[in-house]
């Protein structure tokens, strides 16, 4: 007999007869011959991914055994032998994944914040659900797939130098690239060099960091990387400037300290002379922990749609704290004084006004309105969107932007914060928020609450995870997840929403801005109309009205 394949056992085979057996996920194992425990595999295929990774499988290490899984590309299309690239997990204390070409390092994902790699590719999405591990026992990252109808695979190609996420097509019985890493000229790694950033949108791509210049003053080869404008002092003199949307530098040379909040991570990093930058190691929940950097910060990018925030540490000079002429800083805190007392003044005197008219009218008010839904407090919401953070931000509208949040007890919201500039009034607010308390669908957008706090106006909404309509259907990649099946029940699901504001509500409402990014999508793809707020108010048995224009443009009561 002669041998063609053979592989290492990861336990002892203690039990006679054994089964090779094929798994529906793809997994194909050697067990005993009990059907369900995969606790008697002695060897399993997940364990070793070759070119390809499933749903379901581990990169990474098995850290009580020192194994590692990795994906390596094959020689050729008709080759398996190893190839050049390899996707891997860095074992390392700010764990990343990274692809490599040969000894070289190709690609990285940038360190996992919580949610997901600070590169967006992994970002969580209505599609894939992505997972890191990191404890005593190992450390891996995995995929699976929310909607069991969607079948999906990566695969590491040697010959176009790329990470590539398909789905199948059952349209066109097709592998369909869903998403591929590198993206594009900016993910190569450290394209910049040291304290450069790449912005794909500009020429040249590569941007030296504010606070930073080239090394030759002008055209240069970016892997030289940018030099700091001022020198640092190394010292508790030093400063940071705060950086958006940015992919975290690689993390090699970077230290996490799970325990440390953001404000205490700036003093450690102060106190360090070797420590250049810091940010939260966790951003969930409004941020947590503290990641370090140390040394030189290389392959940062620019993702206006999804990166974090950086605190680079920079020189006082730099920063404006110290060093400035004496007589500057004098006359600049003379008029600075002078402007704040007449600030405060005007300010004063407007306060005491306008006070004297609102007690009046609040007292009148809060004896005959009686609101069906809660009242935040201001300070409940700002918790709960970080402060209105820019990483929270949703998007914006015409009439203010729009918030994701968590409240205590977990529940996501989307808060919409009204402009300052909306003409609506605080009686017209509260008449809206009672009237729309009385509209409910299940395919209509939820309205939870509000809050008003002096000249904040907010409207506190159910949080919908899978975004709008348009995100699939004008989108080349995303339209191929929504089969017609699921398109059926979108179209069935909007026309019953309407049908509820046209006909079968307290109110006739006419819906005069229905498009696809109106029409929002829940966890489980159930369509729910938004944006439909008040432009006409009359009788129901009227087609016309003498009405008040209010802020949310989008319908008319007839």
């Amino acid at each position: 007999m002669r041998v063609v394949w053979s592989a290492s056992l990861s336990k002892e085979v203690q039990q006679t007869p054994v089964v090779l057996q094929l798994l529906d996920s793809g997994n194909l194992v050697l067990r005993g011959e009990q059907e369900g425990d995969s606790g008697t595999y002695f060897w399993q295929s997940f364990d070793y991914p070759s070119d390809t990774l499933l749903p379901g499988m581990k990169l990474g290490w098995d850290l009580k055994t020192g194994f590692e899984r990795r994906v390596i590309s094959w020689k050729s299309a008709d080759d398996p032998s190893p190839g050049d690239f390899i996707w891997a997990v860095e074992r390392q204390d700010n764990p990343e994944v990274v692809m490599w070409k040969g000894s070289s390092k190709f690609y990285t994902t940038g360190p996992w914040n919580g949610l997901s790699f600070s590169a967006p590719t992994t970002r969580p999405n209505p599609i894939f659900n992505f997972s890191f591990v990191a404890n005593e026992d190992e450390l891996c990252y995995t995929f699976s797939i929310k909607d069991k109808a969607v079948v999906s695979r990566i695969v590491m190609n040697q010959t176009t130098y790329l990470g590539q996420r398909f789905t199948w097509s059952n349209n066109t019985q097709t592998w369909d690239l869903y998403s591929k890493a590198p993206r594009d000229e900016c993910d190569t790694y450290g394209l910049c060099g040291a304290y450069g950033v790449c912005i794909i949108s500009k020429s040249p791509v590569c941007q030296c960091l504010k606070g930073f210049k080239t090394k030759s003053g002008g055209y240069m080869d970016w892997h030289e990387g940018c030099v700091r404008s001022k020198a640092l002092n190394y010292s508790r003199q030093d400063g940071f400037i705060k950086f958006t949307e940015l992919k975290l530098p690689d993390a090699n040379f970077s230290r996490v300290s799970k325990s440390v909040n953001l404000k205490e991570c700036r003093e450690k990093c102060l106190e360090n002379s070797s420590c250049m930058a810091y940010t939260n190691s966790d951003i969930r929940g409004g941020g947590s922990g503290c990641a370090m950097w140390f040394g030189d910060l290389i392959d940062m990018r620019s993702f206006p749609d999804g990166g974090q925030d950086f605190y680079i540490r920079m020189s006082a000079s730099e920063l404006g704290m110290k060093g400035e002429p004496t007589t500057k800083i004098v006359v600049l805190v003379i008029s600075a004084v002078a402007l704040l007392a007449v600030v405060l003044i005007s300010g004063y005197l407007i306060h005491k006004r306008r006070r004297n008219i609102a007690e009046t009218d609040q007292e009148n008010e809060d004896q005959n309105i009686d609101l069906e839904l809660p009242l935040f407090e201001l300070a409940t919401i700002s918790n709960a969107t970080n402060n209105f953070s820019i990483n929270n931000k949703l998007g914006e509208g015409g009439f203010g932007p729009v918030y994701k949040g968590t409240l205590v007890d977990g529940q996501e919201i989307a808060v919409k914060r009204l402009s300052k500039i909306s003409d609506q009034g605080l009686k017209e607010l509260k008449n809206e928020v009672i009237l729309f308390s009385k509209l409910q669908h299940r395919n209509l957008v939820k309205l939870l609450g509000c809050c008003i706090h002096g000249e904040e106006k907010l409207l506190i909404y159910e949080f919908m995870p899978n975004k709008s309509l348009d995100y699939f259907i004008f989108d080349q990649t995303n339209s191929k997840l929504l089969d017609w099946s699921k398109r059926f029940h979108i179209i069935c699901g909007t026309a019953r929403g309407l049908l509820y504001l046209h006909q079968d509500s307290r109110l006739r409402i006419i819906h005069r801005d229905l498009k696809a990014s109106n029409v929002l999508l829940d966890h489980d793809m159930n369509p729910k109309i938004s944006d439909f707020g008040l432009a006409r108010t009359c009788g129901g048995d009227k087609t016309e009205g003498n009405t008040n224009r209010v802020w949310l443009y989008g319908t008319g009561i007839c």
